[in-house]
């Protein structure tokens, strides 16, 4: 019955928004107003826009992008958006409903083009067939490598540029700087997980958030979920991830925070793994918490695989 009353305001405001006019340069009085689909993307907009850009998001810290229901005061905000920024890759499937629903006219800007995709991963299907990806083709969640991070960057800095031209050198010389940030995170990155012995650099995760950095960095993700958090992952799919980490000897499993940890504690529980705390892969955590950044989210994840990963 919600789910129906969401829909129908949403097709309110769809005629209601639908009469405003096209998208013009912001003015130079105020602020752009930005729009991003999540908080990861909320965060960098916000490190290439300063004090000329106010940020908001449609799923905040520590919410899943993957299952947004938009409501009513999504499409206002995107109604009265300059700018909108999208992940793009499949991982927004609500979004082409509500930016219909909004009517709005600011342009939208695909933060991951340019970005070479991977496929999504099934390590976990176990003969069981395709569970968890639904429509995903790709993974999306490209983040996951700081090298991804540098195109978004330059997508929003070109974005911002575009709407509002008077202050693109600021903008340029914002994602300059953010970049430098970027390349000090990626050598930490790679110096962090080199100090891991090979054989160690495995991990179990509530789902399968974390292919790029596998692929990237050189660790190996193995999760009961897809790339998609949509549906839950199977008892059958449960119990193949814990003979997997007996026979593997996986040291870690490690809870995400946009999901239910109590599956992951089962799977330590049973298989002798280690709980290796919290990682962040879809959500920053709240502003005061440990991944209230993207360079923040990416150093806390460093320290907990670290602190599991190094032998004791």
């Amino acid at each position: 019955m919600a789910r129906t009353f969401r829909i129908a305001a949403l097709a309110i405001l769809s005629l209601w928004f639908g009469s405003a006019g096209p998208a013009s340069a912001a003015p130079q009085d105020r602020p752009v107003r930005a729009v991003a689909t999540f908080s990861i993307l909320g965060d960098l907009v916000r490190q290439v826009g300063g004090s000329r850009v106010t940020v908001a998001t449609l799923v905040g810290p520590d919410s899943d992008a993957h299952g947004l229901s938009p409501s009513p005061a999504d499409a206002r905000k995107l109604a009265e958006a300059d700018i909108v920024f999208v992940n793009g890759l499949g991982l927004e499937g609500w979004f082409d409903r509500l930016i219909r629903a909004s009517g709005t006219r600011a342009p939208v800007v695909v933060a991951s083009a340019g970005v070479k995709p991977i496929p999504a991963q099934d390590e976990h299907a176990h003969g069981d067939g395709d569970h968890g990806h639904g429509d995903h083709a790709v993974d999306p969640h490209a983040w996951q490598d700081v090298a991804n991070v540098r195109i978004y960057v330059a997508n929003i800095r070109d974005g911002l540029a575009e709407v509002d031209p008077a202050h693109a050198d600021a903008y340029r010389a914002a994602a300059a700087a953010y970049l430098a940030e970027l390349d000090a995170l990626e050598r930490d990155v790679r110096a962090a997980i080199a100090r891991i012995p090979p054989e160690r650099r495995r991990i179990i995760t509530t789902h399968d958030a974390f292919g790029y950095f596998a692929a990237a960095y050189g660790l190996r993700f193995i999760a009961p979920q897809g790339v998609s958090t949509d549906s839950e992952a199977s008892p059958r799919d449960v119990a193949a991830i814990i003979r997997q980490i007996r026979k593997e000897r996986v040291p870690a499993v490690f809870l995400e925070n946009i999901s239910d940890p109590r599956q992951m504690q089962q799977i330590a529980r049973e298989s002798g793994a280690r709980v290796g705390g919290k990682v962040y892969s879809d959500a920053l955590s709240a502003p005061d918490g440990p991944a209230a950044t993207y360079l923040d989210l990416m150093r806390s994840n460093l320290k907990a695989f670290d602190a599991a990963l190094m032998p004791g």
